[in-house]
């Protein structure tokens, strides 16, 4: 289930640290950190944002999976989804949230539930201003900003 809300970025991670699947992220229309997307290990980036869009950024979740930040210059758009490591066996909470990083009240949209493959893909229209995201699994976090543009 996907939903668009606004909060602080500093609440959403709290309630991921408490047990909530929560990711945040932001807008990025900058150019991709090579050494992350490289340096990024495990799942592979799967192209479920859809055609257009570029990987600009990856942050491992633990060792569980990774989450993708990618953005499609032609609509200024990010989108973000977070892909477990081993897919085979039972659905496992995950979660991926992506948001403006402009402090309390902030949008941004989130997708969480039990999923075997990979949570998401979400979107946001965050041309110049910063992002942030987050990537849950099974309790393990990962999460970034930055892409300020």
């Amino acid at each position: 289930m996907k939903s668009s809300r606004h909060l602080t970025a500093a609440a959403v991670l709290a309630t991921v640290a408490l047990g909530g699947a929560v990711a945040l992220g932001a807008p990025a229309g900058a150019a991709p950190r090579t050494a992350t997307v490289a340096a990024a290990a495990g799942a592979a980036y799967n192209g479920v944002c859809g055609s257009g869009y570029t990987v600009i950024d990856s942050t491992p979740v633990e060792d569980k999976g990774t989450v993708y930040v990618t953005y499609n210059k032609s609509t200024g758009k990010n989108c973000a989804v977070t892909i477990r490591n081993n897919a085979s066996g039972a659905p496992v909470s995950m979660a991926v949230t992506l948001g403006i990083d402009a402090g309390r009240g902030a949008p941004y949209v989130v997708d969480n539930g039990f999923y075997t493959t990979y949570a998401g893909p979400v979107y946001l229209d965050a041309r110049g201003q910063c992002i942030l995201w987050l990537g849950a699994i099974d309790g393990a976090l990962g999460n970034g900003h930055g892409h300020c543009g």
